[in-house]
């Protein structure tokens, strides 16, 4: 079994982010009937002064799926964890993230819909991190990272979950497959979070060369970040209020959170939440994402120990609301739970 952890650095490669059906959007058009001459894509609704409005139901779709998306991604969300607030950059000792972000990239797909594991009732003879992904939906989701890793995994053959959160790290052996590697993953989130008005770009002179910081500009973003960690791991009864970063309309609201919690333990920056509790608080807290860890890297996902005494006793019984019982979810839910796998390795070896 892949440990996903062969500290191996590719160097060199641009990127697969092209896609064979790219093509075909600049070659001629094939000449259409006339039955074909009223394109479905339009519609009409009657405007108040009784005049008719054109507009492309995409856009409806579009929009009602961005309001059921969170502001920040779980990649975004790690690496705003991480950053130093004035300073604007990583500490220079943390290996951890770059593999955990990749990590996130999966998450989010699997969370957004977009992979799954493939349908086969033979992978179960296989650990979950071993089973084979594939795309389910290849609509774009408007975020770089995400689309550029889609695309690659769409028209590559299909691999596991810890082969491809290698291969976008960089991770592997095979000079065949460097390509595949994601590049300037932090550095391109922060320019993300630049746009999205939540850091801003300064230059800092570090002895004999500058490099560009990333102060944080709106600090309400890792405000509501840090309150969520602290109502995860410090109270029985987890309730997390709707908020731009959380729409309520989302799906797996509670699973997501959990998910960017384990990432951001596994990358070593959960701590930066957790700065304003005590010293037995933190370690209670710890404790608590190890036994989140140890249940949500399972499927089906453990069941909470401790009864209505324990941190977050609600929670099991939310995720597996949030869940249903369709089997679709059940593929995408079995992703999650490899990624956390993978999370519970880096910890562990790293």
């Amino acid at each position: 079994m892949s440990s996903g952890l062969t500290r191996r650095r590719g160097a060199g490669g641009a990127s697969a982010d092209t896609n064979e059906n790219e093509g075909s959007r600049v070659s001629s058009p094939a000449p259409k009937r006339n039955d074909d001459m009223r394109s479905p894509d339009t519609a009409y609704e009657s405007g108040a002064n009784g005049h008719k409005i054109a507009f492309d139901p995409r856009d409806i779709s579009e929009s009602a799926e961005r309001l059921k998306q969170p502001k920040l991604t779980l990649m975004e969300e790690v690496l705003l964890m991480g950053l130093k607030d004035k300073q604007g950059y990583l500490s220079f000792w943390n290996d951890n993230i770059s593999y955990a972000l990749r990590g996130c990239i999966v998450l989010e797909l699997a969370f957004r819909g977009r992979i799954s594991m493939q349908k086969d009732s033979s992978r179960r003879r296989f650990p979950l991190a071993d089973r084979v992904i594939e795309v389910v939906d290849d609509t774009l989701t408007g975020e770089v990272l995400l689309d550029e890793a889609l695309k690659m995994m769409k028209s590559s053959e299909k691999m596991s979950v810890s082969a491809w959160i290698d291969l976008m790290s960089g991770e592997t052996w095979n000079l065949m497959k460097i390509g595949y590697q994601l590049k300037q993953v932090r550095e391109r989130l922060a320019k993300g979070l630049v746009d999205k008005g939540i850091l801003r770009t300064e230059k800092r002179n570090f002895l004999l060369f500058d490099m560009a910081t990333h102060p944080v500009a709106d600090g309400g973003a890792k405000d509501e970040i840090r309150r969520r960690v602290r109502a995860v791991l410090t109270n029985r009864t987890v309730v997390l209020p709707p908020s731009p970063f959380l729409p309520e309309e989302m799906d797996f609201r509670y699973l997501r959170t959990i998910a960017m919690l384990c990432a951001a333990y596994a990358a070593n920056v959960l701590e930066n939440a957790l700065s304003s509790l005590g010293h037995e608080a933190r370690e209670r807290a710890f404790a608590q994402v190890d036994e989140l860890l140890a249940e949500y890297s399972q499927w089906p996902f453990g069941r909470r120990a401790g009864g209505q005494a324990a941190m977050g006793a609600n929670l099991d019984a939310v995720v597996r609301e949030e869940i249903g019982t369709s089997q679709e979810r059940e593929l995408q839910m079995e992703v999650v739970a490899a990624c956390l796998g993978v999370f519970t390795r880096l910890d562990s070896l790293l």
